[in-house]
């Protein structure tokens, strides 16, 4: 049985979904994995930064209860001298432009000796290689399933299962706010209907533009171009349109005609390496393996030299299924 000092850098939906979901797997990952758990350190932006060398209560953290032998410290290094963490899991806020300061967290802990495990896609777009070699030289992971379809496997699969085969093109729908929008508008709602849909079902933000003006999908195509077609491409690289231009009256025509439009992200590479990449709004013919996707769901579809499609699907994720990509992160580089 080993014991891991686990640390949250943010403790909003995800972190707290996360924290649950190791109290529910707890039992699973001693008697399957010999995988024992202790939350040691919990910072955020407006709580700051909280650490014990022998474990925080999660659930007396959140009811504003500091138990004895927890202490703030101010930044991040003092943090995890602190709360000696074996993963730290990183859900902080995205930075398009930079990534930052969140590359800049998880090389101190790497460079700290612990892995990190990130659901923020700029770590990726902006911070994929240096944050590799860190690990590299830590004999550590950096991991970051949770950044594009939530829990379903894309860069696990294509790591571990899937060697030698080259990625010639994807495309997918990538955001679920769009998604729930673009269906209201077919019923007859308008615009503003549709984003106050998404807004009570939790998918977006007060402020829905993120989603709605494609950069939560650009930033996503830009996490697996920079993966597995192996090219820095960056959000400003893209051609992005968003759906705000999209009438009701022409997107339940698309619906009646047996063509609706998803908001699409697409990227391929051509024979000399040169990689080009859209996200816009686009007409899906019935058969289009992602013309099934609908409400929250998310999908992707890839073309390879080894086989004409493979396309995979996470049927209407919720906050559990982005945990679950981080812990799964976790189980996977502590048992490599």
């Amino acid at each position: 049985m080993t014991q891991y000092n686990l640390c949250l850098l943010g403790f909003g939906n995800v972190g707290r979904a996360l924290a649950r979901l190791f109290l529910a797997k707890k039992a699973e990952l001693r008697d399957r994995y010999g995988i024992e758990c202790r939350v040691t350190g919990i910072a955020t932006r407006r709580l700051g930064w909280w650490a014990s060398p022998e474990g925080i209560d999660t659930a007396s953290f959140l009811s504003g209860h500091m138990e004895p032998g927890i202490v703030r410290v101010n930044d991040i290094h003092e943090w995890l001298t602190v709360a000696r963490p074996d993963a730290l899991f990183e859900t902080t806020s995205l930075n398009v432009e930079t990534g930052q300061p969140a590359i800049d967290y998880l090389r101190a802990a790497l460079q700290k000796g612990a892995h990190a495990i990130s659901a923020n896609k700029g770590t990726v777009v902006h911070g994929y290689e240096e944050l590799s070699e860190c690990a590299r030289i830590a004999g550590k992971r950096f991991f970051f399933e949770a950044t594009v379809l939530d829990s379903a496997p894309i860069f696990s699969l294509f790591r571990e299962t899937l060697p030698a085969a080259k990625v010639r093109a994807f495309r997918g729908v990538f955001n679920s706010t769009t998604n729930v929008i673009l269906e209201a508008m077919e019923t007859g709602r308008t615009f503003a209907e549709g984003v106050a849909v998404a807004q009570e079902l939790g998918v977006t933000e007060t402020d829905p533009s993120h989603d709605v003006d494609g950069w939560d999908a650009t930033v996503k195509v830009c996490a697996l171009a920079r993966v597995l077609l192996q090219t820095p491409l960056k959000p400003a690289d893209v051609l992005r349109k968003g759906i705000r231009s999209l009438s009701t009256q022409s997107l339940q025509a698309a619906r009646a005609a047996g063509k609706p439009f998803k908001l699409v992200a697409r990227a391929s590479i051509d024979a000399a390496g040169m990689v080009s990449a859209t996200v816009q709004p686009e007409q899906l013919h019935p058969t289009d393996p992602l013309a099934v996707v609908r409400g929250t769901s998310l999908a992707a579809h890839f073309e390879l030299d080894m086989m004409p499609g493979l396309t995979i699907m996470s049927h209407r994720p919720n906050l559990q299924s982005t945990a679950y990509g981080l812990l799964a992160d976790f189980v996977n580089a502590v048992i490599a």
